[in-house]
């Protein structure tokens, strides 16, 4: 058996979110429904015979993430956390292929560590219960369960709440980014509205189309939007560019920004409307693509990337 295996590190996305309350220590309460994309970073790892870990970062967003402090990753932190809990002694060489902005709310960071933990196990040949998993991608952040869980699903609480949720229908989307970070617990405090009610969603609701789920979502929002906005006004550039294409079902932006997706008819005027908007905003992240499927992920499991 291979000593070295890779694991796709998909988009999420939050086709709704609302702010259902706060906890007396200060984190904020979520109902919110994730799905991810065809399309992430991708974590390969390869074990060592001692014990160190080592984490390099290659592809086109690489760069980002040079000027910090490589040893803060979230991947690094999830390998430590796991061989710790593990008692695992071996080390393991770890590699990022990082094609997602950073901070940009389709939990780039989060994903990373979640496929981290995934592969991990897989190298290290480790059989730790699910629930158990998940307690330490809590450990990591509110978002690593989600998508260590990497299924559509309702979201609650602070994030260890998952519901699952019928099988979407294959969507064409289009995902764009301003090309500008935002700090999550910067907008958080900048939001001044209400709370809005839990449970919401049909959690019994099943969808024919991208139009019939769209349709669906518009009696949702993401309640980050406004404060996200004022923040950085580039949002709503984003916004206004996603809506005016062709086909536009409906655009919102994901979790706390920047990067806005936008659900599309057919999956032509999804691929048109992604050259049209890179072609006008040249210094933008555009992408088109679908949505994660059952087939998808199970071929994720036999070690295939996102299709090119």
């Amino acid at each position: 058996m291979s000593s070295t295996h890779t694991e796709p590190a998909p988009a999420k996305l939050n086709l709704f979110l609302h702010v259902t309350g706060k906890r007396d220590d200060g984190y904020h309460l979520l109902d919110s429904l994730v799905c991810f994309a065809d399309c992430g970073d991708v974590i390969t790892a390869t074990a060592r015979d001692d014990a160190e870990l080592t984490l390099s970062i290659t592809g086109p967003m690489a760069g980002v993430l040079a000027t910090g402090n490589i040893e803060d990753n979230l991947i690094l932190r999830a390998a430590r956390l796991l061989r710790a809990e593990a008692n695992v002694t071996q080390g393991a060489d770890l590699t990022l292929e990082k094609n997602l902005p950073v901070a940009s709310g389709i939990g780039g960071g989060s994903a990373d560590a979640a496929a981290a933990l995934r592969v991990l196990c897989r190298v290290w040949q480790l059989d730790i219960p699910t629930t158990e998993l998940e307690k330490l991608a809590l450990k990591l952040g509110a978002d690593v369960p989600v998508c260590l869980h990497g299924k559509t699903v309702l979201m609650q609480g602070i994030g260890e709440k998952l519901i699952d949720l019928p099988e979407l229908p294959n969507l064409s989307l289009v995902l764009v980014n301003p090309g500008k970070a935002v700090s999550t617990p910067e907008i958080f405090a900048a939001r001044d509205a209400g709370f809005t009610e839990e449970n919401l969603w049909d959690r019994t609701a099943r969808f024919n189309s991208g139009a019939s789920l769209a349709a669906a979502l518009q009696d949702c929002r993401n309640d980050l939007t406004l404060p996200a906005s004022g923040i950085l006004p580039e949002i709503c550039d984003v916004l206004n560019a996603l809506a005016r294409e062709d086909g536009c079902l409906l655009a919102r932006m994901s979790g706390s920004g920047a990067t806005c997706f936008a659900i599309y008819d057919t999956e032509n005027q999804a691929e048109r409307a992604a050259h049209a908007i890179a072609e006008s905003q040249p210094d933008w992240w555009v992408q088109a693509t679908g949505i994660q499927t059952t087939e998808d992920r199970a071929r994720a499991q036999i070690g295939a990337s996102f299709p090119a």
